[in-house]
């Protein structure tokens, strides 16, 4: 398979070229609302991992970028997720595991087709390491996601089977959280599911877009936004919310 059909592989396996075609009702009550997070919002850090960062198995370009901005915004929250992409060796979704097979091909899982990636962010490894100058006191809870063998995970709320709950929907619920600040690695991948997932949810969802980096694979990156933009997520900016 070449790179320019490998990449068309990983958009219909990703599913973000579905673009719903209605926004939510409830959209409108709250999207010019004054951006004030407070005791009922959380910042959701995907990802930003050594892994993903130049340098690493996997690494999404800049990465390392969003970190100033990540730790400019903390303060600004009361409630922060920190989620870690955390893969048994041999995992099913590292392309190492099955005979013949290249990254960024795909296979057939149990739950369908599966994007096939590099060995990456292996538990305990250095490489699934939290970037060290990410610096976020008040986090309460780091969501570790990808572990199941058999299963990938992009999404902090649901594995990519789609029936398997990460418990983050609960958590933030109980909590009495509403909305949702989501960023990290990468804006058309796992911050994209995440985001999706929280409007799923009835969460008030926002990307902060410049505390994101993408991979953007023949054009994932706006097919990511025009997804998750008629999904009712609201774009915006680190400076929106008073960075």
């Amino acid at each position: 398979m070449n790179i320019v059909s490998s990449k068309r592989a990983v958009l219909r396996a990703t599913g973000l070229g579905l673009i719903a075609s209605a926004v939510p009702l409830g959209w409108k009550a709250w999207a010019n609302q004054p951006l004030r997070p407070g005791v009922q919002s959380a910042l959701i850090v995907v990802d930003v991992q050594n892994c993903f960062i130049d340098g690493g198995t996997l690494p999404v370009a800049k990465g390392a970028e969003v970190v100033p901005i990540i730790n400019a915004m903390a303060p600004k929250f009361a409630n922060i997720v920190v989620t870690q992409d955390w893969h048994t060796p041999a995992h099913a979704s590292f392309a190492s595991s099955h005979a013949g097979k290249k990254p960024f091909e795909t296979t057939n899982l149990s739950y369908g087709t599966q994007v096939l990636w590099p060995d990456h962010c292996v538990q305990g490894s250095e490489d699934a390491a939290l970037h060290k100058d990410l610096k976020l006191p008040t986090a309460q809870v780091i969501l570790r996601k990808g572990h199941h063998p058999l299963v990938d995970s992009y999404s902090a709320f649901l594995e990519a089977d789609r029936k398997t709950v990460t418990g983050l929907g609960g958590y933030l619920r109980q909590r009495g959280i509403t909305d949702v600040f989501v960023c990290g690695l990468a804006t058309d991948f796992c911050v994209a599911w995440t985001a999706l997932d929280a409007r799923d949810l009835g969460f008030a969802t926002y990307v902060i877009e410049d505390a994101c980096r993408a991979i953007d694979l023949n054009g994932s990156l706006d097919q990511a936004w025009k997804a998750m933009l008629a999904k009712g997520v609201r774009r915006i900016q680190s400076k929106e919310i008073g960075v």
